[in-house]
């Protein structure tokens, strides 16, 4: 300590303070073991931690100088994208035409308050498997409880929020794609038909078709590795990233009436460029790839449906009849288009003949997955989101509706037994939500696995707030022919 310079003890007792101010806004007084060694680097330096400088092998020196650097690195990214903020990329096409396939975000994890990982010791920048490597990015133990540190504000109407899947708590690998339950359901059909009216059945003969459903498909699931690949269960900040938009808040009552959304039975505003999908029907010609591409409508968004004749009788029943001079039915597209887009088709009578919504078929299967109801994607609800705190009544109704934010995001037992509830062992109709819930959906309404098929965001589910595209990159064309979409870099995200 004699030998420490003015200059050593300065660097030890700013480095010390802005530590301690940080432990005071994490709140983990665990972190103060890390202050003597601190002290010890700057001042004491019992520790030789540059040990490796005094070397005379001047190869070992060379090593161990990009051993330190790289090392102070990670641990600085660590930090970084723990509490800061963290660099995604927009895979799928919901959220068009807001954000755009191959936009690069930095997602700002002080906007909504950053939380403590529920696994702290990982690998940075990989969210839960190591590439090359092919095994996992983190270590089990210890596994932390929620809790989230202050930041900026809340999640509020209409932002658009990076969270971890919910759905993906458990994940068989050859079908990430598809969240496990959907996949449960999906194959439990294919042993047990489904009955022919399902209105004639009373709700528990229902619910009992749905758990042989589920039991029948999970069963399938597991014992057939070499389809499915493993089944592994990931603690919620190593579940896949997810990108949507907020339309409801912890204590809306969100319903969708023909594509628009209400929440407590007032009207959502959509997103300036909301899209929906149609098929369109030309009077004769293809569409031109030039048209289709100042449109921005990517090449995986052009499906052509005239291929299909196991739809024509539809087709013709919706309108599309338009038919070329050999009787074949003109070519019919099932495209994304915003308002601005369908007019422009709309207004372009010598290449469209008719445009008509996408069919309601479409939908598939929605939230929850073990109700039977009449809903699609649009004309769902009416659903309450559970808010912390809130006390609700349990009925056969709405059990499906909350059993995953009781069991699986909340933890307790949950049990039916001849129609009665039980959690933890307590027989009960009440539930008192310890979290809030969030209603996430994209702005592509008719390409977006959302909420209508998985369900509510729990609150520690959220990972934070996009704030602006920092680069863009059209997948559907080269370097020299418009690959980087200029005009997105450094733009806002809204």
């Amino acid at each position: 300590m004699k030998k420490a310079t003015l200059n050593q003890w300065i660097k030890c007792s700013a480095i010390t303070v802005l530590y301690l101010l940080f432990l005071v806004w994490v709140q983990s007084w665990w972190g103060l073991i890390v202050v003597p060694f601190i002290f010890d680097a700057y001042i004491t330096k019992k520790v030789p931690w540059s040990f490796w400088r005094n070397s005379k092998n001047v190869a070992f020196r060379s090593v161990m100088s990009w051993v330190d650097a790289i090392v102070f690195a990670l641990v600085a990214v660590y930090f970084v994208n723990i509490y800061i903020f963290q660099n995604y990329q927009i895979p799928s096409s919901s959220l068009e035409k807001s954000l755009l396939v191959g936009d690069f975000l930095y997602v700002s994890k002080m906007s909504y308050g950053p939380r403590v990982p529920n696994t702290p010791l990982s690998m940075p920048l990989a969210q839960h498997t190591l590439p090359i490597l092919n095994c996992k990015s983190y270590i089990e133990w210890p596994q932390w409880s929620y809790k989230r540190v202050k930041g900026f504000g809340k999640v509020k109407h209409n932002d658009i929020v990076v969270f971890n899947f919910p759905a993906g708590d458990t994940v068989a690998v050859n079908y990430q794609q598809t969240d496990f339950y959907s996949l449960a359901y999906q194959e439990g059909q294919h042993v047990y038909p489904k009955p022919i009216n399902m209105d004639s059945l009373s709700r528990k003969e229902q619910q009992e078709v749905y758990d042989l459903y589920y039991a029948a498909g999970r069963n399938a699931i597991l014992t057939n590795p070499r389809e499915y690949g493993e089944v592994v269960y990931r603690p919620v900040d190593r579940r896949e990233n997810y990108v949507k938009r907020c339309l409801g808040l912890p204590g809306d009552t969100l319903k969708i009436v023909n594509r628009q959304v209400y929440i407590n039975n007032k009207i959502s505003t959509n997103p300036e460029e909301v899209q929906f999908n149609y098929f369109v029907q030309t009077t004769g010609p293809y569409i031109p790839e030039d048209m289709l591409r100042e449109l921005g409508i990517s090449k995986d968004d052009q499906m052509m449906m005239s291929n299909n004749s196991g739809w024509e009788t539809e087709f013709i029943q919706m309108g599309l009849d338009g038919r070329n001079a050999q009787g074949v039915l003109n070519p019919i597209y099932d495209l994304p288009l915003t308002k601005k887009m369908y007019d422009t088709f709309t207004n372009n009578k010598k290449l469209i003949h008719k445009m008509v919504n996408e069919p309601d078929e479409y939908s598939g299967k929605l939230y929850p997955q073990n109700l039977y109801n009449k809903w699609n994607r649009n004309n769902y609800g009416p659903i309450w989101i559970p808010a912390k705190g809130a006390t609700i009544t349990l009925t056969a109704d709405n059990l499906p509706i909350y059993e995953r934010c009781i069991h699986v995001y909340e933890g307790n037992k949950l049990e039916t037994k001849d129609n009665t509830i039980y959690i933890n062992g307590v027989k009960t109709d009440k539930y008192t939500f310890k979290m809030d819930y969030y209603w996430m959906m994209g702005d592509n309404r008719d390409k977006s696995a959302d909420s209508r098929y998985w369900g509510f965001v729990p609150e520690d589910h959220v990972v934070g707030k996009p704030i602006v595209v920092w680069l863009s990159l059209d997948k559907d064309r080269g370097w020299f022919d418009g690959k980087i979409r200029w005009n997105r870099i450094f733009k806002w995200v809204h």
